[in-house]
């Protein structure tokens, strides 16, 4: 077999427009706190409720952030999101929470690939993900990357469309809301609990908005 014959005097690979999530995970006795007092409120939201069947879920309003038992979980999303911000080196810092929802799966319950439109970072705190429900994909946000997809000897970082994330009671993600995301189907025998948010930029159009030229 003839030599390879080396024609470059110097290469590199330069990154470029990463998507990114952030994933930390709340101390336990913090975590155990939060999730009482949460668990509470979901409760109380559906004692009216009939349970979940198999493959079935539910949603709560979306506005459990006004409420004075999500404050912990509040300081923790407001935290980690400044923190994102100084990563991403943004100027302005201000963020609020324009929604937050509970959102139970029963056993066989998915939740289909969405985003979250009109927002700058969306996130989810995690109460109940047992094994078989544990996970969280991430979808490549390019749509155009899929018209070629030749076969690929290993899936990495740079040639998969899919990255699945896991995750455990106590787990706190935050994303892009542009990013695409989908839940697969609860493997477990208990219910699956987590809270969803979305944040944005207060006063976008007087702080955020003008003209950048």
């Amino acid at each position: 077999m003839a030599q390879e014959i080396n024609r470059w005097s110097s290469s590199d690979v330069l990154p470029m427009f990463p998507t990114l999530v952030w994933k930390v995970q709340l101390q336990p006795a913090l975590h155990a706190a939060i999730d009482a007092k949460l668990l509470a409120v979901l409760e109380q939201l559906r004692r009216d409720e009939a349970p979940l069947g198999a493959g079935e879920g539910w949603q709560s309003e979306q506005t459990l952030h006004r409420r004075a038992e999500f404050g912990e979980l509040e300081a923790c999303i407001g935290t980690l999101a400044k923190s994102v911000l100084r990563f991403l080196r943004v100027g302005y810092d201000a963020l609020e929470i324009t929604g937050c929802w509970a959102n139970v799966l029963a056993p066989g319950a998915a939740h289909r690939v969405h985003a979250h439109p009109n927002n700058f970072l969306s996130g989810v705190y995690y109460l109940r993900a047992q094994p078989g429900a544990d996970t969280i994909s991430f979808h490549d946000p390019r749509p155009q990357t899929a018209i070629i997809r030749p076969p690929v000897v290993e899936l990495t970082a740079e040639n998969t469309d899919q990255v699945v994330v896991s995750v455990r009671g106590g787990t706190l993600l935050m994303f892009p809301s542009y990013l695409p995301h989908s839940v697969d189907s609860n493997r477990s025998d208990q219910d699956r609990v987590s809270i969803s948010f979305n944040l944005m930029f207060a006063a976008f159009a007087e702080k955020v908005s003008k003209p950048q030229w």
